[in-house]
C-alpha cells in the first residue's frame, strides 16, 4: 500500500491510495466513522437554567459540541480501572456560569466553557448554546468522556469521509472533431482546447459523470478507472487532526484483521 498527500488543509487532508482494493478502502472509511474514539460531552448537570431553552435541548447542544481530543491521556470507559464509573483518567469535566445583564442580551458560546483540563476544550468556540434575555442564568456542570461514533454519532471525529476511484480520462484524437462541446460540458475544467486540440488537466478532479462523453462522438473520449487506487477526502470536526485520524484509523484496522485472522487460524 501507497499513501501520497495530494492536498492539506487545517482540517482537511486529500490523499492517494494504491495497491489496495475498494474492500479496504471501504474498510478504512468506516474505522474512520465508527471505530476511532473521540471525546465528547456525555452528562450534563443543570444547576440553575432560566433561559427559554429546556434542560434537554441544552444538553443535547452541548453533547454536539466537537472537543480536542487526548487520545494518549484518556481511557475509554470500559478500559479504564474504574470500570466507567467515573475518574480523571476517562473522564473531563467541563463548567459554565453565565448571567445576562439587567438591561442586554447575551449569548453563550462554546468559549465560555471551562475545562478542567486545558488540552480537553471545544475546537470552535464561536458555537452558539443559548441566548439569555436580560436578567436570566445559567449555570452547568458537564462531563465529557471518549467514545465511538458506532456508539453515538457526536464521538464522531470525521465531519466527511469519501473515497473515489481515480479517473482515467484519453481523448481518441483521431475520432476527435475539436468541436470543443466536451470543454463547455466539463464542470470540472478537466477538459481544454490546446493547440487546437483536446487535451486533459487536473484529472484527480474528474467526477467520473461522463458528461463530455455523451456529447462527444462514440469513442472520442473514453473514461476508465484504476480499480486498485482511491482518492480519499478527510475533513475533521476538530477533534483530532486529518494525519491523527487516518493513522489512528489505519492502526485499529490493522489490529482488527489481526485478531480476525488469529480467530481463523484457531478453527
Amino acid at each position: 500500500m501507497e499513501i501520497t498527500i495530494i492536498h492539506k488543509q487545517d482540517n482537511i487532508v486529500h490523499f492517494l491510495v494504491e495497491r489496495i482494493d475498494v474492500a479496504f478502502a471501504n474498510a478504512l472509511r468506516r474505522t474512520m466513522l465508527t471505530r476511532l474514539p473521540s471525546m465528547a460531552i456525555d452528562e450534563v448537570l443543570v444547576l440553575e437554567n432560566t433561559s427559554v431553552m429546556y434542560d434537554e435541548m441544552l444538553a443535547h447542544r452541548l453533547g454536539l459540541i466537537p472537543l480536542v481530543t487526548d487520545l494518549e491521556s484518556y481511557n475509554l470507559p470500559e478500559e479504564c480501572d474504574c470500570e466507567g464509573k467515573g475518574c480523571s483518567l476517562c473522564q473531563c469535566t467541563l463548567t459554565l456560569e453565565e448571567t445576562a445583564g439587567d438591561d442586554e442580551d447575551r449569548i453563550v458560546n462554546a468559549s465560555n466553557l471551562t475545562s478542567q483540563d486545558p488540552k480537553i476544550v471545544p475546537a470552535s468556540g464561536d458555537i452558539p448554546l443559548v441566548k439569555l434575555a436580560p436578567g436570566q442564568r445559567l449555570i452547568i456542570e458537564a462531563y465529557a468522556r471518549l467514545g465511538r461514533g458506532m456508539e453515538n454519532a457526536k464521538f464522531q471525529s470525521v465531519s466527511t469521509v469519501s473515497y473515489k476511484y481515480v479517473p482515467i480520462v484519453e481523448v481518441n484524437k483521431e475520432k476527435c472533431n475539436q468541436c470543443g462541446d466536451c470543454v463547455d460540458m466539463c464542470s470540472k475544467n478537466i477538459l481544454r482546447i490546446e493547440d487546437d486540440t483536446i487535451s486533459t488537466q487536473n484529472t484527480l478532479d474528474c467526477s467520473l459523470c461522463e458528461a463530455c462523453v455523451d456529447v462527444c462522438e462514440p469513442g472520442a473520449i473514453t473514461i476508465d478507472t484504476k480499480k486498485d487506487s482511491f482518492l480519499f477526502k478527510v475533513e475533521s470536526t476538530g477533534a483530532l487532526t486529518p494525519e491523527e485520524i487516518v493513522e489512528k484509523s489505519s492502526e485499529i484496522l490493522k489490529e482488527r484483521i489481526r485478531l480476525a485472522l488469529d480467530y481463523a487460524n484457531s478453527l
